[in-house]
């Protein structure tokens, strides 16, 4: 039984990502690359950071410290997607300046985002792997185990339903940032970080007394937003890529 609750919150939290790597990203060498990359860079920032807030341990523990962690882990990994779109694009160029020389097709919209897709994806399955699976090893044991501020569900629960939902956030949300960049677009721009900043800052409400319960919830919200101005952006790109390839023909 135990075995069995292991396995289940480890597939609540990676699931969905799994199925998206089998039926996307597993047949294309280079998205699975993109991925093991985009994951890589996103524990480098985690290892910048623990350096950086080494120096100020030991710390009394207090909401606003947590606040000032998210804040500033935040704020990193948001300046190492710059850093990996900056990466994309000068690899693009390559690729596009290879085919031309080959008389190939360059790079389609739907490659691009394909691309995108697999990079958030290699940074949320890396938020989940530290996050959450490091977590796991005591849920395969003879018990489970609660924390006070939320009795009401098991800690590995919360923790891969919480993951379940950042995985959904940091995917669509590199979907989204790689589509602002390209088009210059500040709203795409500016959604990302602020969907980001809002998503862990409520984490904040698991500290409080019953907190799972509201704070579960919210992050759903937000990866629910997060999906929605996605599949609105990649709508209007393919309609306007459609219409254009139309225009052309």
């Amino acid at each position: 039984m135990t075995v069995s609750a292991g396995i289940g919150y480890a597939l609540i939290a990676l699931g969905p990502a799994l199925s998206l790597f089998v039926s996307v990203v597993a047949s294309k060498p280079f998205l699975v690359l993109t991925v093991l990359s985009s994951a890589l860079l996103w524990l480098v920032s985690l290892i910048i950071l623990s350096a950086a807030w080494r120096a100020f341990l030991p710390l009394k523990s207090s909401i606003w410290l947590h606040a000032t962690l998210l804040i500033t882990s935040v704020s990193l990994q948001e300046g190492f997607r710059i850093f990996f779109w900056k990466m994309y694009k000068r690899l693009e160029d390559i690729l596009d300046a290879f085919a031309d020389r080959v008389s190939k097709p360059r790079l389609f919209l739907t490659d691009k985002m394909q691309i995108a897709l697999a990079g958030g994806l290699g940074h949320g399955v890396a938020h989940a792997v530290f996050f959450c699976l490091s977590l796991l090893t005591p849920a395969f044991g003879p018990a489970t185990f609660y924390v006070d501020s939320c009795p009401h569900m098991p800690f590995f629960l919360v923790s891969s339903t919480l993951t379940l939902g950042f995985v959904t956030i940091h995917t669509f949300s590199m979907v989204i940032a790689f589509n602002g960049y390209a088009e210059q677009k500040r709203v795409d721009q500016l959604f990302v970080p602020i969907v980001h900043l809002a998503a862990s800052l409520l984490t904040l409400v698991n500290l409080i007394p019953g907190g799972c319960l509201v704070g579960i919830p919210l992050v759903y919200f937000v990866a629910f937003l997060t999906l929605l101005h996605c599949g609105k952006m990649v709508w209007r790109r393919l309609h306007e890529n459609y219409s254009r390839i139309e225009v052309t023909e």
